[in-house]
């Protein structure tokens, strides 16, 4: 059943039909509306209709606010992710959900591609499309593009760094390290472990036993148990137990940091943390692992992604081929 009302200066339509949720819509003109109407209806019988009235009236903002409010809180990095959305709704805020076309997207990625690095911008794109399917999935609010990052060409990303340690590195390092970074680059190059994973270690994951690791929270989400080199042993043994359970002091952002002043004071260019990660990864190949061998220590889930990180020396490789 369909009704048709003059309202002001307004015509208001609402179809009601059994099984199905009212739907109302105000028009400025009444051929407008009989003519929505006529097409609503048939949408509804044919059962294909999308009420999109919701996502007319709700800004991408308040979205964002709501994804920050009620999902957030459980997600990793946390706070990075708080500092994305803010950027987000600075640019993308005032457009409501309908409006946030493929179109709409795909100039705000060209924008952000002036100032920002290829991966940069795709960690934006990919947070506004995990927004849209929880608000279509979870909110039930319906969208007329969809998820249009589905419909939006993501940026290219480069080559992966193939970056590791040159001969003498890292002596240079280790000697230019503060106390308490020493022990976590050498722990680092003997586990090939992330810098997260690295600063929230903690006593009881640790069977000397066993010489295992377990490491519960990692970027894949899937805990894994690594094995402890005789060095890795070493390094842990010389550690006091602390009341907080910890073994190293810093934090995540205190390791980067300190390794950035160690880098300089040492006098290497162009090395991160992370390329300890590939370094230590390097170096389980050539011990002569496989790469399923390799995978069950560095977590990796992507054998590609894998190979990527993995850039063997050439002389390590000459005593195989004779």
């Amino acid at each position: 059943m369909a009704t048709i009302r003059k309202r002001g200066n307004n015509w208001q339509v609402q179809i009601r039909v059994k099984g199905h949720k009212p739907v109302n819509k105000s028009f400025s003109d009444k051929k407008i509306a009989l003519a929505w109407l006529k097409k609503t209806e048939s949408e509804i019988e044919r059962g294909v209709f999308q009420d999109i009235t919701e996502a007319q009236q709700t800004t991408f903002a308040e979205i964002l606010d709501r994804y920050a409010n009620e999902v957030l809180p459980s997600k990793k990095g946390y706070y990075r992710e708080l500092s994305r959305i803010e950027h987000l709704k600075t640019h993308l805020g005032n457009y409501s959900l309908s409006g946030l076309t493929p179109s709409v997207i795909s100039q705000y990625r060209d924008h952000r591609l002036k100032t920002v690095a290829n991966q940069t911008a795709k960690h934006d794109l990919s947070m506004i499309s995990r927004v849209i399917n929880h608000t279509i999935i979870d909110w039930g609010i319906n969208l007329p593009h969809g998820n249009p990052i589905q419909r939006v060409r993501l940026p290219k990303l480069p080559a992966g760094r193939t970056r590791r340690l040159l001969p003498c590195e890292e002596q240079k390092l280790i000697e230019a390290s503060s106390i308490d970074l020493k022990p976590i680059i050498q722990f680092a190059l003997e586990t090939a472990m992330r810098r997260g994973e690295i600063a929230t270690m903690d006593w009881n994951h640790i069977d000397f036993k066993s010489k295992t690791l377990l490491i519960p929270e990692t970027k894949t989400d899937q805990p894994r148990t690594i094995p402890l080199t005789r060095k890795a042993i070493e390094i842990l043994q010389v550690f006091p137990r602390n009341i907080s359970g910890k073994i190293f002091n810093l934090t995540v952002d205190r390791i980067s940091r300190n390794f950035m002043l160690a880098c300089r004071k040492a006098g290497i260019a162009d090395l991160r943390f992370h390329d300890l990660r590939h370094e230590a990864t390097s170096r389980l190949f050539e011990k002569g692992l496989n790469p399923m061998e390799v995978a069950a220590i560095t977590g990796h889930r992507d054998m590609k992604m894998l190979m990527r990180y993995t850039h063997l020396k050439a002389e390590s490789l000459v005593h195989k081929l004779g």
